[in-house]
């Protein structure tokens, strides 16, 4: 058997096959609360040997997109439920994506109209959120002025994480993965074009990654470190995330600091799919020699490619997004070679109803 379709162990968790099913914003949820739709949507791809949830906001002030689905109240915790057990039901296991996008949001999306939260008051120029205009209708919107967290609101934040990671473990997910990657919050702080303090939490490399280890440190503590994983996106450009100096000593870093802290896993994002740069060639075998546990990474690949990884040791997991949008059964599909089918960008985002979300058909091999 191909070993992208051998059974893993995860944390002590058994994953049917290698494949996971990539955290995917698809802006779904009308009332931020996952429904029925939710629930077939998630079924259907439960044949991944991991599910990671699309991003769900651990607070109102951490979304930039509307209809979301969070874990900041107890209706979602419920609407999450079935999603889960579903999931469970059809063999499959699944991860909550936590996340706060920072700066990358608008003031209509923001408690009371306020500003946006960030490592600093600098703007992510150029980067959309999905927010309401003047007239009040929904659309791709300008990112709005930021204000810098407070050192005491930098806990607040911790905590947003760690009670939505108990929510998420209410829920039945299997655990939870931190969203560190492609210019959200804990960019803004490792990035020091971005992040301009002075405190605990600015200038030196280990103050510009101490939010992340923080939180990671915090949610392992409340949930279990077999539980949590992180995505980051070494050398990530999107949303304004400009080079700097100590890039790649500074991606090294927060390698060797996760790996001592054993956790499920690292799910690297690599943007070149979604418009931006590809990381450094060699710097993912360095990222390796410094973290050593669970790798996942996403970014392009197909069947041949993701077999190759597996094989020379580079990754443990593959991770597939889009071709998961419009392949259900993506895994089944790869295993008997049979058509990939392609997803129509049109539906990817923000539109109510079941087409280019559930009407994905199966392939029929007989047909």
């Amino acid at each position: 058997m191909s070993i992208l379709f051998s059974p893993y162990t995860l944390s002590g968790m058994e994953l049917n096959n290698r494949v996971v099913m990539a955290p995917m914003t698809r802006a779904r949820a009308l009332n931020d609360i996952p429904d029925e739709l939710t629930v077939l949507y998630y079924r259907q791809r439960a044949s991944a040997g991991l599910i990671i949830s699309e991003g769900v906001p651990v607070s109102i002030q951490g979304r930039g997109y509307l209809f979301n689905p969070g874990l900041y109240n107890q209706e979602q915790v419920e609407g999450w439920k079935h999603v889960t057990r579903a999931v469970h039901e059809d063999g499959g296991k699944i991860f909550a994506q936590l996340w706060h996008v920072g700066r990358v949001s608008h003031t209509t999306l923001q408690p009371d109209g306020g500003a946006p939260v960030s490592s600093s008051n600098k703007v992510a120029a150029n980067s959309m959120t999905y927010a309401y205009d003047e007239h009040g209708q929904p659309g791709p919107i300008q990112a709005s002025q930021p204000r810098a967290l407070s050192t005491e609101e930098v806990g607040a934040i911790k905590n947003d994480f760690v009670q939505a990671a108990r929510r998420a473990i209410e829920a039945g997910f299997d655990g939870v993965e931190i969203h560190g990657a492609n210019g959200y919050l804990f960019e803004q702080f490792i990035n020091p074009c971005v992040n301009d303090r002075t405190d605990r939490y600015g200038d030196s490399i280990e103050n510009r990654i101490r939010l992340l280890l923080e939180t990671i440190d915090a949610v392992a503590d409340a949930i279990g470190r077999g539980k949590v994983g992180v995505r980051i996106s070494p050398f990530g450009r999107l949303f304004d995330m400009a080079p700097f100096d100590d890039e790649a000593q500074t991606w090294v870093a927060v390698a060797h600091a996760i790996h001592q802290r054993d956790i499920a896993y690292v799910h690297l994002s690599d943007q070149l799919t979604i418009g931006a740069e590809r990381m450094p060639e060699g710097f993912a075998q360095t990222f390796r020699e410094s973290y050593q546990g669970t790798l996942i990474a996403a970014g392009g690949f197909d069947r041949e490619s993701a077999q190759a990884a597996l094989e020379s040791g580079a990754l443990d997991l593959v991770a597939f997004g889009r071709p998961f949008i419009a392949n259900p059964d993506l895994v089944e599909r790869m295993k008997n070679n049979w058509p990939i089918a392609t997803p129509d960008r049109a539906t990817f985002y923000g539109n109510s109803g079941e087409k280019g979300y559930v009407d994905y058909p199966f392939h029929s091999p007989n047909l």
